[in-house]
């Protein structure tokens, strides 16, 4: 119900700036359209963090793969060994056995936490790039406003902007790492 609510203030809201701007402006309003999904697949920036997260990522699952192996093997070895030590020695190997499993267990969680954060850093950087050359082109060309795709259900393709925000992030990114 609220959600709606709201929803249905966001479309008036909307629709009454474009009725405000175009009772003000002498010319059509100028609007373009971002697709930001394909500006961070397919842009420079958006290529170098996803390989960065990659990278990260496969770093961190070969540590993982490498002490799970070593507790498999652990495993193995204490059942092999079971049956010929003291009660004591068992219950002893038992809960180093535990607790490796539960080192596994959180170190798997710091990795995943780690890898998130580096994802939010990583994207937060291209969105604020995106955003400060989508005002730059916005300002320089006289659009009325540039809005994400993923909220449009119809565009022309005339007013699709992305390939000319592309092509403006990966200069100013060749820029940045000097190449």
């Amino acid at each position: 119900m609220r959600i709606s609510k709201y929803r249905s203030i966001f479309l008036v809201s909307i629709f009454s700036f474009f009725v405000l701007a175009s009772a003000q402006a002498a010319d059509v309003a100028k609007i373009g359209v971002l697709n930001m999904q394909r500006v961070l697949t397919t842009s420079d920036p958006g290529k170098a963090a996803q390989a960065e997260i990659k990278k990260q990522r496969d770093k961190m699952l070969q540590d993982l793969k490498e002490k799970g192996a070593e507790i498999d093997e652990l495993g193995k070895k204490f059942e092999r060994e079971s049956m010929v030590m003291s009660k004591e020695m068992r219950e002893e190997k038992e809960r180093e056995y535990r607790i490796r499993i539960n080192d596994f267990k959180t170190l798997e969680k710091k990795y995943n936490t780690q890898s998130q954060d580096l994802q939010k850093k990583l994207l937060n950087e291209i969105i604020k790039d995106v955003y400060a050359i989508a005002e730059k082109i916005g300002k320089n060309e006289g659009y009325l406003m540039i809005i994400r795709s993923e909220g449009v259900m119809y565009s022309p393709d005339s007013i699709d902007i992305t390939d000319k925000l592309i092509k403006q992030m990966n200069e100013s990114y060749a820029k940045k790492s000097g190449n």
